[in-house]
């Protein structure tokens, strides 16, 4: 069973160094990711305005939250399927494809739900066709997280991987950011009956527009170098490309996954549940748990890039221990520190948004975890599996440990970072075995 191949850091001038193009190149994707990504994660801001727009008026509150979340969660069941059947043409056809591809089929659901009559217009037609057009969604952001971390990966120099997949992986954060922003914006501008007559649909209508105008600026990227030498040597594999992953990568797959979890832990609970957290365990007003929640989303945007770097340059061996030992400190001390003094919120938060950035590393992981033929489908598979497994269930076993404890997301955390620790020493192990290897032969 092949290990994965983590190359450590190698002489500068062995490589070309980052061009102009290339530059432009991971602007045009980060930029692009954003937009997708913003167009993903809206919804949930506007969540309860949703709910109480396309369900029976006289549904229980609970009963309404909880079929809205549903239809938020579908889009994560709709990942792997998305992800998988986008991947398999990405290996056969081209990178440049899919990825232009991802981002349409994001932009025009999007587009839809922002026009979408509610249920007093439409009856139980509204909500099934909301389910349809998040479905449409998932499948988007299953083929759009991996195929760009691919895709600009094969476009720079090799010791440039790191920087890449973690300005790709800010970017893809910034979407975030920029979601809270715009939330917060239109709650300000409007009141919350302007908000459920109208002004709901207004994000949902911009984020279409600004999808179309990402598919215009995906023409401009070209195919990848590393796919356009795989297809002038006949080098593309001819079998279902996810059948040779699974036959001949399992161990891939496994650290894939593993570090997905990780991802996940940093994401889901530091950034996208502490802000409710915070309201119900440490009494933090609404509009100040937003304000923190941004700038340590920010933050993560900064971290992403920085950790990135530190692969490219110390290995990622090295980028990902530090960042899962950062993150479990970080994570244990903010949720002690706001307990204790609720005023140093906004720069604990910031600090642990920050060191949630170790996600930038686990993109370059992945990329040397599959060789270039099979690559789009390892990570695909990979990701969106492992994804739809852990975001599902975080939430829930993140609730059950906060009734045990107010410490409980911490607790979670670093069970994960620990999991993480525990990779990059396999990954250790496996890269100086293959240079034993290599030297004794």
């Amino acid at each position: 069973m092949p290990t994965p191949s983590i190359p450590e850091t190698q002489p500068i001038h062995a490589q070309r160094p980052l061009t102009g193009q290339d530059a432009r190149t991971l602007a045009l994707a980060a930029l692009g990711g954003a937009l997708e990504f913003y167009d993903f994660i809206i919804f949930v801001f506007f969540a309860r305005a949703i709910g109480q727009l396309f369900f029976p008026a006289d549904t229980a509150e609970w009963l309404r939250q909880l079929q809205t979340y549903g239809l938020f969660a579908v889009a994560y069941l709709a990942r792997p399927l998305g992800g998988i059947v986008m991947a398999h043409f990405g290996d056969r056809s081209g990178r440049k494809r899919m990825f232009a591809l991802s981002v349409f089929m994001m932009a025009v659901p999007t587009l839809l739900i922002g026009m979408l009559p509610t249920f007093a217009t439409m009856g139980y037609g509204a909500p099934l066709a909301l389910l349809v057009l998040r479905m449409l969604q998932g499948a988007a952001v299953g083929g759009e997280v991996p195929g760009a971390w691919v895709f600009v990966s094969e476009h720079v120099p090799a010791r440039r991987v790191g920087f890449a997949c973690g300005t790709l992986t800010s970017g893809l954060t910034f979407g975030i950011l920029l979601g809270s922003l715009v939330a917060t914006a239109i709650n300000k501008i409007y009141t919350p009956d302007e908000v459920l007559a109208f002004a709901w649909r207004v994000p949902f209508l911009v984020g279409g527009v600004f999808g179309f105008f990402a598919v215009f600026l995906r023409r401009w990227l070209a195919e990848t170098p590393v796919f356009e030498e795989m297809r002038k040597r006949r080098a593309l594999v001819e079998e279902l490309p996810l059948k040779a992953v699974l036959r001949g990568h399992v161990a891939g797959v496994v650290v894939s996954m593993l570090l997905t979890w990780v991802l996940t832990a940093g994401i889901v609970v530091v950034i996208l549940l502490t802000q409710d957290l915070l309201q119900k365990l440490y009494g933090i007003a609404p509009a100040q748990a937003l304000e923190a929640n941004s700038v340590a989303t920010l933050s993560l945007t900064l971290g992403c890039i920085c950790f990135g770097l530190l692969a490219d340059g110390w290995g990622v061996v090295r980028a990902l221990t530090l960042g899962c030992a950062a993150l479990l400190v970080a994570t244990y001390v903010f949720y002690t520190g706001v307990g204790q003094s609720p005023g140093h919120l906004v720069p604990l938060y910031a600090m642990a948004g920050f060191c949630v950035g170790v996600v930038g590393v686990v993109p370059t992981v992945m990329v040397h975890a599959f060789p270039p033929a099979v690559r789009f489908s390892g990570i695909s598979f990979s990701y969106n599996v492992a994804y739809a497994i852990f975001g599902g269930l975080t939430p829930m076993v993140v609730t059950l440990l906060t009734k045990t404890s107010p410490m409980g997301p911490a607790f979670y955390v670093a069970g994960v970072c620990c999991v993480g620790l525990l990779v990059a020493l396999y990954l250790g192990f496996a890269s100086r075995s293959r240079f034993s290897a290599m030297s004794a032969s």
